[in-house]
């Protein structure tokens, strides 16, 4: 039995010699990042992006939002939500005007711009050698989706987008469900700044404000506004006579008593029924997930016998 064992012995050493010798398996390459971009522009990143800059509230709440909260290193002068993104470094913002020293001094290995920047901005930051990428702003929930998912594939947070584009989407359905036995479309002006009472601005058609009126069970009296934003006069508002005033300038001190005190408006019908609101613009302004709790918000306001 002996000459056996001892076979066995070199049979074991030379395996493991022969194995010891061979190549170390090769790694696959990650896959190179490769996209393009609102302005048009191919954007390609060896690796997703571990330090960012970013230019628009919109983007920064959507990076917290889908885990990468981490990989920022600096944000635009207006980006304060969530409470963690105020601690980072602000690269200016205030009437368009951005520090690109300061950017580039944060060595990011991406900036991350929205239509609130121009394509001149971004060809200077271009210039300092940086990488952009320029995100569209959506234009509506199944297009935020979308960009939620640009942005999961440029900070590798496919995972997290995922489960968290499922979350929203089911609570846009849950707000569907309540109001699909609803068959009033109460009328409803959104006040978004009224310095000047007789034309106070508004949001007009194809805008989210717009849209998430529509979708929260009413009717938009900016809708047949020729703009985006614009101001309708106070007659017009008279003859429209919306049902319920949203506050969207109620940070700015603006309250339901003020409104009833302006002149002429004690005749419009929310006025007299007492349906003026404070609303957090915010919810409505940003592009980004916020906009699901805006939808919420509107929908309870609108049918609060839905959400009881």
């Amino acid at each position: 039995m002996k000459p056996i064992r001892n076979s066995i012995m070199v049979f074991v050493i030379l395996s493991f010699l022969l194995t010891a010798c061979m190549p170390a398996a090769v790694e696959p390459a990650a896959a190179v990042i490769e996209l393009t971009d609102g302005l048009d522009r191919p954007v390609a990143l060896a690796s997703p992006a571990q330090k960012i800059v970013s230019l628009s509230p919109s983007i920064t709440e959507a990076l917290y939002a889908i885990g990468a909260g981490a990989q920022l290193v600096g944000r635009d002068e207006f980006s304060d939500y969530p409470a963690e993104a105020r601690s980072l470094p602000s690269v200016g913002g205030s009437f368009g005007d951005y520090n690109y020293e300061a950017i580039a001094s944060l060595q990011p290995d991406l900036v991350l711009a929205a239509e609130i920047n121009t394509p001149e901005q971004v060809q200077a930051l271009e210039n300092l050698g940086l990488k952009i990428y320029y995100l569209s702003n959506p234009t509506d929930l199944e297009s935020m989706y979308a960009s939620l998912g640009i942005l999961a594939q440029l900070t590798g947070r496919q995972a997290e987008t995922e489960s968290l584009v499922a979350t929203l989407r089911s609570r846009v359905a849950a707000v569907e469900q309540k109001l699909a036995g609803v068959t009033e479309q109460p009328l409803v002006f959104y006040e978004l700044d009224a310095s000047d009472p007789a034309k106070p601005w508004t949001a007009g058609a194809g805008t989210f404000l717009d849209l998430l009126i529509t979708q929260a069970g009413g009717r938009n009296v900016g809708s047949v506004l020729a703009s985006a934003w614009a101001q309708i006069s106070q007659e017009e508002l008279l003859v429209q006579n919306p049902q319920i005033i949203l506050l969207g300038d109620a940070a700015y001190g603006v309250t339901a008593e003020s409104v009833a005190s302006r002149p002429g408006w004690d005749a419009l019908a929310a006025v007299q029924s007492g349906q003026i609101y404070p609303f957090d613009d915010n919810l409505v302004s940003r592009p980004g997930p916020h906009l699901v709790d805006g939808l919420e918000a509107l929908a309870a306001i609108l049918h609060p016998e839905a959400f009881k």
